[in-house]
């Protein structure tokens, strides 16, 4: 399995010129061995199928970020296909964002072949399950508008049509 640029898939044939990458979709891709030598190429099988995944989410600045950290790990650990070994789900503050405290969520896996797309569903599932039942808002961006003294507001209503 390998992923070259935007296409991920296994390996279907090698030939003299081309190997033929066939994607989960079914699409076969034939990607000159020129690109495979010149390009980036991410074998995601060749050593071991272990698969380390991220996922970013953010969190009202109201939440405690010590069991914010702890309702993740422990929420993706509910996930069947997430391993404890070789290390078990972590989750760290990457930021401080305009709406949100911002985190990444770091689990593995060992059946790549099986879906990334899929299981990364599943983990932000098992999150927002175990946030909504932990009081742990995901918030969006608001904007605050402030009319400064000496300005004017204007409305028009708007009618039906």
């Amino acid at each position: 399995m390998i992923s070259l640029g935007d296409t991920f898939g296994w390996i279907g044939s090698l030939g003299a010129r081309y190997v033929s990458v066939v994607t989960r979709d079914g699409r076969e891709y034939l990607i000159p061995n020129e690109d495979l030598i010149t390009n980036q190429v991410v074998n995601w099988s060749y050593s071991d199928a272990y698969v380390r995944l991220d996922l970013f989410f953010g969190t009202s600045y109201d939440d405690d970020p010590h069991a914010v950290r702890k309702i993740a790990v422990e929420a993706a650990e509910t996930v069947g296909r997430v391993l404890s070994h070789p290390a078990r789900p972590v989750c760290h503050i990457t930021g401080f964002g305009d709406s949100s405290v911002d985190y990444v969520l770091r689990f593995w896996i060992a059946d790549p072949a099986g879906g990334l797309t899929n299981i990364k569903g599943q983990v932000n599932l098992a999150l927002w399950d175990a946030f909504k039942a932990n009081g742990i808002s995901i918030p969006f961006p608001q904007r605050e508008v402030r009319v400064l003294d000496g300005s004017t507001l204007e409305t028009t209503a708007k009618t039906p049509d």
